[in-house]
């Protein structure tokens, strides 16, 4: 009997051991996940938040000192660069991600935009977003590729869509969450609100008219040069003008739908 109770015993401290163990690895891996989910959610949102500012800064520096340093700065390169369009963005789940409706082949490229300045530049910033009921400030660069403009926290335009305060869709994406998240809440928005774009020297000032809380990432309607839904085709607009459309991804830290705000421009100055 004394030899089979120590032998018990013995079992008994190996699986202990190896319960430890094994607890001691879910502990390090827990730590190791909450330590990825900070560094994506806070660390990569200061990093680009901080970093459009800056770039916000240095095109309005650039404005300051005439238009041929605002070409330098900002380019309103090829429209057609930056990767598929996006309705709406969030990065591989907690934020924007991606699925891709094609841009209108109708719409031309920005006509108020800088002129060109190679396709190594497609990805700077060209103008500024303001929303004073966010109290939001952006830089706009052009196409909707993730890592070259969506993930620097800047708003992308959507390829092919109308420039600033021309005749179309002036189509803008943007991160909900993670880095920098600039769209995060214009949910908030409302009938009425405007939306300001600084462009070298001239400012366009959009009002908020419409908004469609939910529809599918394909739904390719909303960016059109008359944007309209053709997921809930009782959403959207039905006669030509000067548009400006905004999409994130929806729910918060998902990229199942998305969510368009539409305006349309008040003035030019």
């Amino acid at each position: 009997m004394v030899v089979q109770r120590s032998g018990w015993r013995g079992r008994r401290a190996g699986l202990a051991g190896v319960l430890w163990a094994g607890a001691e690895l879910i502990v390090t891996v827990g730590v190791v996940v909450l330590l990825l989910v900070v560094h994506q959610v806070w660390w990569t949102n200061r990093q680009a938040a901080a970093a459009a500012q800056e770039q916000v800064q240095a095109l309005e520096r650039a404005w300051g000192e005439g238009p041929e340093s605002g070409s330098r700065v900002g380019s309103g390169a090829d429209p057609g660069g930056g990767g598929a369009p996006v309705v709406g963005a969030e990065p591989g789940g907690a934020a924007d991600s991606g699925a891709a409706p094609a841009a209108p082949a109708a719409t031309r490229a920005a006509r108020a935009a800088p002129p060109a300045a190679g396709s190594s530049e497609r990805d700077r910033a060209y103008a500024v977003l303001r929303i004073p009921r966010l109290g939001l400030v952006v830089p706009v660069a052009q196409g909707v590729d993730k890592r070259a403009v969506l993930d620097k926290g800047y708003a992308g335009q959507y390829p092919g869509t109308a420039g600033p305060g021309a005749q179309g869709n002036f189509a803008l994406a943007g991160h909900r969450n993670t880095h920098g998240e600039p769209f995060r809440y214009i949910n908030r928005l409302r009938a009425g609100d405007e939306l300001i774009v600084d462009l070298r020297g001239r400012r366009f000032t959009y009002v908020v008219g419409k908004i469609l809380s939910e529809t599918t990432e394909r739904d390719a309607g909303v960016i059109a040069p008359v944007p309209r839904s053709v997921v809930k085709p009782d959403q959207g607009y039905s006669e030509p003008g000067a548009y400006i459309t905004l999409t994130t991804c929806t729910p918060e830290y998902s990229s199942k739908y998305r969510l368009v705000v539409w305006g349309t421009l008040l003035r030019s100055s």
